[in-house]
């Protein structure tokens, strides 16, 4: 039975009132001009307050005390039919997400008084945050006094997710599959990067829903996170994309697939693939309640490693080269994050939600990119994603060369050079028992790529 969505925002202040007993006050933020006032980029409401009022409401603030919320927004003026059609009352909207009262902006700053806040991403409504509270609001990746305990609250309800964010996160994964589907069936027909992206984004938005992030999708897969689309495909290539859908309450998936242009990987190609292939499986199998992150990080760089070994790229014994980091230079990122309301979930709290309290990002070439370090546990949702890349400016490096110059065969390398990046990732929910790939259903098998891509 589907929990209503007053019900869902009701018990998640409620969980919050338990473990934090100050009043608190979460401003939606506004929508940022792009070059003149009337043109401005989409909105996108602050995730913190979208957990608790479960609307994407803009120039909006929700007060939360004793397990009650308060909601503070104008009525929509006289003249915003003309440009928006007709609008909702504050009042329609309060009974919408539950709230036990509603006021007008201006009644605000009678009830800011001792509140905890996070600070928003544009900078008016965080000066106005400040200027409410009274007090200087420190950047929401460091957050100070009261704002910092409230921040620690918040991640501890948003690590596990309840039914009501679930059912989101499993319409966002279903989306995004059926988006990548259509990028490799379209690839054969079409002659630039981005016609493929065209074909992708037009599943999501004909699903109602946004990109989660900036699509990556690129035959120069091994720039982590290129946003051009300019390049033409060429038999031979691969083409990577790193593509996600966001619901309309923002709810996020993330997905990457790596697939041959042509239809079919070369030898090269498909031995690098299976390498990754082969640590994306055994992170996944690893996953379980209790289970270090940090864990199922090292054990793809192991896999990588070994099957670098076995390629006679790499030379040594496969534990040194993890603890050399030898791995990272073809594996410099780690291996997910969080997912959930954020593709890189509350990671505008720094390390807060990625790092269990005490520990602090290794300075290690091969961990200093680990975005999550934390034991695991039920109804999380993290991304499994390992890669290689070739990255000039880790292989040119001076430094690197001269450091893992006897552990690099250089000469064999040059053979794989039709492979610039390949990456596998999947949304992973964590259950009581071990884990569910919510994104399944895109196959990841060569055989399996290659006749989707083939058609």
């Amino acid at each position: 039975m589907q929990i209503s969505l007053p019900t869902t925002l009701k018990q998640r202040r409620q969980r919050l009132d338990e473990i934090f007993d100050q009043p608190v006050i979460l401003w939606s933020g506004r929508a940022q001009v792009r070059n003149f006032p009337a043109n401005t980029y989409p909105f996108r409401a602050s995730s913190h307050f979208l957990y608790f009022a479960g609307l994407p409401l803009e120039n909006a603030v929700i007060r939360l005390e004793n397990g009650k919320l308060e909601l503070f927004i104008d009525n929509p003026s006289p003249d915003s039919a003309l440009w928006h059609g007709e609008m909702p009352t504050r009042d329609e909207i309060a009974a919408k997400i539950g709230a036990d009262a509603a006021y007008p902006l201006t009644e605000l700053s009678k009830r800011t008084a001792n509140a905890a806040t996070v600070a928003v991403q544009d900078s008016s409504t965080c000066l106005q945050q400040s200027q409410l509270c009274d007090r200087p609001v420190a950047p929401a990746n460091a957050p100070q006094g009261i704002d910092l305990a409230l921040a620690k609250a918040i991640v501890s309800l948003r690590l596990s997710h309840d039914a009501t964010a679930l059912s989101e996160l499993r319409q966002a994964a279903k989306v995004a599959v059926t988006a990548h589907k259509a990028g490799m069936k379209v690839t054969s027909k079409v002659k630039t990067e981005a016609a493929v992206r065209a074909a992708m984004e037009a599943v999501i938005l004909a699903n109602n829903m946004t990109c989660s992030y900036n699509s990556i999708v690129t035959v120069r897969g091994e720039i982590l996170h290129n946003n051009k689309y300019d390049n033409r495909l060429q038999s031979g290539d691969l083409i990577l994309a790193d593509v996600g859908a966001e619901t309309e309450s923002g709810w996020a998936s993330d997905i990457t697939r790596t697939w041959a242009v042509n239809g079919q990987f070369s030898s090269t190609q498909r031995d690098i693939y299976e390498i990754v292939l082969a640590a994306h499986d055994a992170c996944i199998d690893k996953i379980h309640p209790g289970v270090e992150y940090q864990d199922i990080h090292l054990l793809a760089a192991s896999i990588i490693a070994e099957g670098l070994v076995n390629l006679g790229i790499l030379q040594g014994n496969v534990s040194d080269l993890v603890e050399t980091d030898a791995h990272a230079l073809f594996f410099p990122h780690g291996i997910g994050h969080l997912l959930g309301l954020d593709v890189h979930d509350m990671e505008d709290l720094g390390d807060l939600a990625g790092y269990e309290e005490g520990r602090e990002r290794s300075e290690r070439f091969g961990l200093n990119y680990l975005r999550l370090n934390r034991p695991l546990r039920p109804n999380m949702l993290v991304t499994i994603e390992p890669g290689f890349y070739q990255v000039p400016g880790i292989l040119n490096n001076a430094q690197m060369r001269e450091k893992y110059a006897d552990v690099v065969n250089w000469e064999r390398l040059e053979i794989f050079a039709d492979v610039r990046g390949i990456r596998i990732e999947d949304d992973v929910l964590v259950t009581e028992s071990g884990s569910e790939v919510l994104t399944e259903e895109l196959p990841n098998r060569v055989d399996e790529i290659e006749e989707l891509v083939r058609g």
